[in-house]
């Protein structure tokens, strides 16, 4: 570990920010981290998109400076707020056509994908390397730049045109997502000629934006040390494990985190009524509350199951469908609060349908009724087919929800199986099943229920949970000490 010493100027480039903007958990990462570095000693600088959310809301924004890029219609502006009621300022880069416009960052509000995405996010990261060599004329440059997503992924790539360029770390929250188009985008927005090779930008003939980060940050990271070892894999690879496997020197993994003044079950405002690890008797008062926001017959002594999830195939939920089927003469109630794939979201509809007095499912999303799920279940489900950090059962963990997880990805890196060893030594805090099979799931679930009718037993792992600490505030430190590395004269290679 280095010493913390000279703690490094930061640009933080990111396409989503918490509470700005959020369609996922980049957005949680991207509003809590800068904010943990900025106790730690940063000097931070967060730039995302001026998406139009942001400018119709009444956020006090102040301009920073204006510039034209060529082959770019009009002038692109940068405007600067602060990330809640911390000193960490955000940089919002302005541009009236690209960012703008009605529905969430990457689609309409029709659920489509915006057609020029590409132009979009070339536009952005041409923005944020211009700020990185201070050619906006701030009279502030960054020690490192800190790429997220492939929706910056071109920044490390146009920054090696450059000799006097800042290192670049480049964090992969999902390798699924990858910013591929076709030939003629690379040939239309104005790229350096040299990037287009299987060496640079290129895959099976497509541009890929996030080999810009693959190829030529100087270190790559991802969100759970298992993720790094698995998208080094053909099975989640996706056809880049063998550039990963290449560059597996500069490849880690750290584990995100949870902010504490969000989600804390003891200062919590949207959970109807807060507790601790030292008042568990008050947690049964969620689960009723939840039970009656939902119309589910409230028993305090039925086994509770909650999700929270995006329904798509990744995330196991078609699993969860399949273990439904089974409940109805189980003393199980289950509920779900989600959005995504229309199948899933019909199928899952139907299902409480069928048994209203065991299944409730909520289509959307609401802030409030995921803080009352995490506090009122009893258990939390995720059997994610991959799932590169989750935060979810990280959420659930703190508020004594015991994690039933698939044995992937992060959910490895943080939940600890319960065995009777590790019930034993009082390190258990969930149930981790090794398939991603409707049997295997089910098993783990049957394993749950036995020790949720033991009390004494199950208070113990729910304690466990509580008493876990996944704040951010270990996770930025990890961060600090790579940007630390990273200014090393040994790693700008």
């Amino acid at each position: 570990m280095t010493t913390r010493q000279n703690k490094p100027k930061l640009l933080f480039a990111t396409s989503e920010v918490h509470p700005l903007i959020k369609t996922g958990g980049l957005a949680d990462v991207s509003g809590a981290l800068p904010i943990a570095l900025q106790k730690l000693g940063c000097d931070v600088r967060v730039i995302l998109p001026a998406y139009g959310d942001i400018l119709e809301s009444d956020l006090s924004l102040n301009f920073l400076a204006e510039t034209y890029l060529p082959g770019v219609p009009g002038k692109v502006s940068l405007l600067s707020t602060h990330l809640e009621d911390s000193p960490v300022q955000v940089w919002l880069v302005g541009h009236s056509s690209a960012f703008a416009r009605r529905g969430n960052p990457y689609m309409d509000v029709h659920g489509d994908i915006w057609p020029d995405n590409a132009e979009r996010f070339a536009l952005f990261c041409k923005v944020i390397v211009l700020a990185a060599l201070d050619r906006l004329h701030l009279g502030w440059k960054p020690d490192v730049v800190h790429c997220n997503d492939w929706q910056t992924a071109l920044v490390p790539a146009l920054l090696k045109q450059t000799p006097e360029a800042p290192p670049c770390l480049f964090t992969i929250h999902n390798l699924a997502y990858q910013g591929l188009f076709p030939q003629a985008t690379f040939d239309a927005l104005g790229l350096p000629a040299t990037l287009w090779s299987p060496e640079g930008l290129e895959f099976h003939g497509q541009l890929s934006f996030i080999k810009g980060g693959l190829v030529f940050a100087n270190r790559i990271n991802t969100v759970s040390a298992q993720y790094a070892k698995e998208i080094q894999t053909h099975e989640m690879g996706y056809g880049l494990e063998g550039l990963l496997q290449y560059r597996r020197e500069e490849l880690s993994g750290i584990i995100n985190g949870i902010d504490d003044a969000i989600w804390n079950p003891k200062t919590d405002p949207l959970i109807a009524q807060n507790y601790s690890a030292k008042s568990l008797a008050k947690k049964k008062v969620n689960k009723t509350a939840l039970q009656e926001m939902l119309q589910l017959p409230a028993k305090k002594d039925i086994f509770m199951l909650g999700c929270v999830s995006r329904l798509v195939e990744q995330k196991g939920v078609d699993l969860i469908l399949e273990f439904l089927e089974t409940i109805t003469d189980k003393p199980l109630q289950f509920c779900l609060l989600g959005t995504g794939d229309l199948s899933f979201q019909k199928k899952f509809v139907n299902m409480a349908k069928k048994n209203p007095k065991q299944i409730s499912v909520i289509i959307g999303y609401d802030e409030k009724l995921a803080h009352q799920i995490e506090a009122g279940a009893d258990v939390f489900i995720m059997p994610s087919r991959f799932e590169p950090c989750g935060l979810n059962q990280l959420y659930s963990m703190r508020y004594g929800t015991v994690p039933v997880v698939h044995h992937v990805g992060g959910l490895v890196d943080t939940v600890v199986d319960a065995t009777d060893k590790t019930i034993a030594d009082a390190t258990a805090t969930g149930f981790v099943f090794n398939q991603p099979t409707v049997a295997a799931l089910s098993e783990a679930i049957n394993r749950a229920h036995l020790i949720f009718n033991k009390p004494r037993t199950w208070q113990k792992i729910v304690r466990n949970n509580m008493n876990a600490d996944f704040t951010w505030q270990k996770s930025a430190g990890k961060y600090l000490d790579l940007y630390q590395i990273m200014q090393q004269p040994f790693s700008k290679k």
